[in-house]
This record gives structure tokens, sequence and C-alpha cells, in this order.
């Protein structure tokens, strides 16, 4: 939503890291809360844009910034050592999460299905 251009679902989707249809679904509860609005593409009538609705934006917004100033609130108790500790666990952690995330997608569906080394039968 903190785009400033419309977006189309595939946009969402490469930007989320969500698939089509996982993004088609998170785009249809936001429409039905009243958060985002479908419009057609006036240069391109098979498209569908995804505008976020400003009134509810500015509330997603607050609630946003009201998060930021507990993080910080919590993140000011850090020496600066502690700090990049942390954000360099947090990068290594999101990297290796996209890592597993890519693995998953190229699995065939079968494989998708059966339970890991560390999961219940």
């Amino acid at each position: 939503m903190a785009e400033p251009e419309p977006l189309t679902v595939r946009q969402i989707a490469d930007r989320t890291g969500l698939t089509t249809g996982s993004a088609t679904r998170l785009v249809d509860r936001l429409e039905r809360g009243g958060y985002v609005a479908r419009t057609p593409d006036r240069h391109d009538r098979r498209r569908v844009l995804v505008t976020p609705v400003p009134e509810r934006l500015a509330r997603v917004t607050a609630l946003w910034d009201d998060l930021g100033r507990t993080w910080q609130t919590l993140l000011d108790d850090h020496s600066e050592d502690e700090l990049r500790a942390i954000t360099r666990h947090m990068r290594r952690a999101h990297d290796l999460s996209q890592t597993q995330i890519e693995r998953l997608r190229t699995l065939p569906k079968q494989d998708q299905d059966r339970p890991g080394p560390h999961e219940g039968p």
C-alpha cells in the first residue's frame, strides 16, 4: 500500500513473494475491507490496477507509525555493536528464508506435500 502508483496483482505478487493466486486472495480481502479498489487500466483494458483507498491508507500508516515508535523504544536499549549483530542476524535470516522459499517453489507438487525431516508423519 506504500506504492505511489497503482499496481497489478502480478506486481503485488512479485513484491510480496506471494503466488498470483495468493496475491489475488489478498487483494480480494483488502478490497472487501475497503483498503484498496480495483480499477481498469486506462492504457490496457485487459489489466486491472489495485489502488489504495487514501482514507484507509492514513489509518494503516498511523498504525505502522505507532508500531515503529514501539520498536524504536525496544532498539534504544541496545548498543551500536548489539544493533549491528541484530541487523546481521535479521539479514541472514531473511536471505535464508528467501532461499528456502525459492527451493520449495521449485519442488514438484508431491514433494511439497511430504513432511520434512523435522516434521511429524
